[in-house]
C-alpha cells in the first residue's frame, strides 16, 4: 500500500468513526429535528417573502415565523385541553345522573335492542343484576381497574408532558436556524453529493415533490375525515360538535385508532343516553366512511403527485409507521421515492434506459 493510499484509508476510517459518534449524539434529537426540517421546507417560501418585506433581515423573519409556529400550536392545544376538561366534568355529571335515574336497571332492556348480539348482552348483564355478589365483585374490580388506569395515566401524562415540551423546544430551536441558515446548509450538502448536476437536480427535485405531496395528503385527509365526522356529530345532535370535530382532525393522522378515539366514545355516549339508533348510525358512519377515507384518499393524494405505484406507496406508509412512528408517514414515502429516483439514474447510466429530463434546480429547504 502506497503512502497516499494509506492516508486515504486512515482518513475515511476516521471520518466514518466521527460520523458514527455524531450520529449517536444526535440520535435523541433526530425525530424533533426531522419535524423541524419538514416544517421549514413547507413554510420556507413564506420566510423568503417575509425576509424580502423586512429588507433582507432573515434573522427577524426567522424569529417571527418561529414565534408564529409557537402561537399556532400552543394556543389551540391549551384551548382544546380546557374545553376537554370541561366536557369531561360534564360527562361525569351526566353518568352520575344516569345512574341515579336508574340507568343500570334499564341497561338490560337497552342492550336487548342491539341487533344480532342484543340477546347475548342482555343475558350477560342480567346475570350480574340477579346475583348481588357478582355485581358487587364487578363494581369493585371495575373501580380498581379505573383507579389504576388513572394513576398510570397521570404518571404517563407527566412524563409525556415533559418529553413533549422538550421535543417541541428542540423543534422550535432547530426551526429558527433552518430558516436563517438552512439555505446555505442545503447548498453545501448539494455540492458534496458525488453525482452529476443533472442527477443531483433530479434527486433533490423528487425529494421536494415528495415532501410536499406527503404533507398535503396527510393534512387534507385529516381535514376531510374531521369534516365528515363533524357532520355526523351535528346531525346526531352531539354536544360540543365543533370541539369534537377539531379533535378528530388532530387525531386523524395517528397510526393506530386515529379518528376512532373520538367517534367511538361519541357512539358510546349516544348509546348511554338511550339513543340506540343514533349510536348505531354513528358507529356505522365512523367505520364505513370516516375510517375508510383514510385508506383511500391519503394514498391517492400522495401517489397522484409523486407518481409512485399504489402498492409501494401503501407499504412505504405502513412500513414507515411501524419503523419510525408518526413521522414515518413522511419518511417512508420519501425514502421509497428517492430509491425509485436512484434506480432510474442507475438504469440511465449503466443500462442505457431512457428517463425523464432532469427537473429545474429546486430552492434549498
Amino acid at each position: 500500500m502506497t503512502k497516499p493510499q494509506l492516508f486515504t484509508a486512515v482518513f475515511f476510517a476516521l471520518l466514518l468513526l466521527l460520523l458514527y459518534q455524531i450520529a449517536l449524539m444526535f440520535q435523541p434529537f433526530l425525530f424533533p429535528m426531522l419535524w423541524a426540517v419538514i416544517l421549514a421546507h413547507m413554510t420556507y417560501p413564506v420566510h423568503l417573502r417575509l425576509t424580502a418585506r423586512l429588507g433582507g433581515r432573515d434573522a427577524v423573519s426567522a424569529s417571527c415565523l418561529t414565534l408564529g409556529v409557537l402561537v399556532m400550536v400552543v394556543a389551540p392545544v391549551l384551548l382544546m385541553a380546557v374545553l376537554l376538561v370541561q366536557e369531561a366534568v360534564g360527562a361525569e355529571l351526566a353518568v352520575r345522573a344516569w345512574i341515579d335515574a336508574g340507568g343500570i336497571s334499564r341497561l338490560p332492556a337497552q342492550l336487548s335492542t342491539v341487533p344480532a348480539v342484543g340477546g347475548l348482552l342482555q343475558d350477560a348483564i342480567g346475570r350480574y343484576l340477579l346475583n348481588p355478589d357478582a355485581l358487587e365483585e364487578l363494581v369493585r374490580s371495575s373501580a380498581q381497574t379505573i383507579s389504576g388506569f388513572f394513576v398510570d395515566q397521570l404518571s404517563s401524562l407527566l412524563k409525556n408532558a415533559f418529553l413533549l415540551t422538550s421535543n417541541f423546544s428542540i423543534i422550535l430551536f432547530t426551526l429558527w436556524f433552518l430558516y436563517k441558515d438552512g439555505r446555505r446548509w442545503l447548498r453545501f450538502l448539494y455540492e458534496l453529493v458525488p453525482l452529476t448536476e443533472a442527477q443531483k437536480q433530479k434527486i433533490f427535485a423528487r425529494l421536494d415533490i415528495t415532501v410536499r405531496a406527503v404533507v398535503k395528503g396527510v393534512l387534507l385527509t385529516a381535514i376531510v375525515q374531521g369534516l365528515l365526522a363533524g357532520a355526523a356529530y351535528a346531525v346526531l345532535g352531539v354536544p360540543f360538535a365543533v370541539v369534537l370535530t377539531a379533535l378528530t382532525i388532530l387525531l386523524a393522522s395517528l397510526p393506530v385508532g386515529g379518528t376512532a378515539f373520538v367517534w367511538g366514545p361519541v357512539a358510546l355516549y349516544l348509546f348511554m343516553a338511550g339513543s340506540m339508533g343514533k349510536a348505531l348510525a354513528m358507529l356505522a358512519w365512523g367505520v364505513g366512511v370516516v375510517s375508510t377515507v383514510d385508506q383511500i384518499l391519503r394514498p391517492w393524494l400522495i401517489g397522484q403527485d409523486i407518481q409512485m405505484p399504489a402498492l409501494f406507496l401503501v407499504f412505504s406508509i405502513l412500513g414507515g409507521l411501524a419503523l419510525y412512528g408518526l413521522i414515518g408517514l413522511f419518511v417512508g414515502p420519501i425514502l421509497m421515492s428517492i430509491l425509485m429516483t436512484v434506480i432510474a439514474i442507475y438504469r440511465e447510466e449503466y443500462h442505457g434506459g431512457e428517463t425523464a429530463p432532469p427537473a429545474d434546480p429546486v430552492s434549498p429547504v
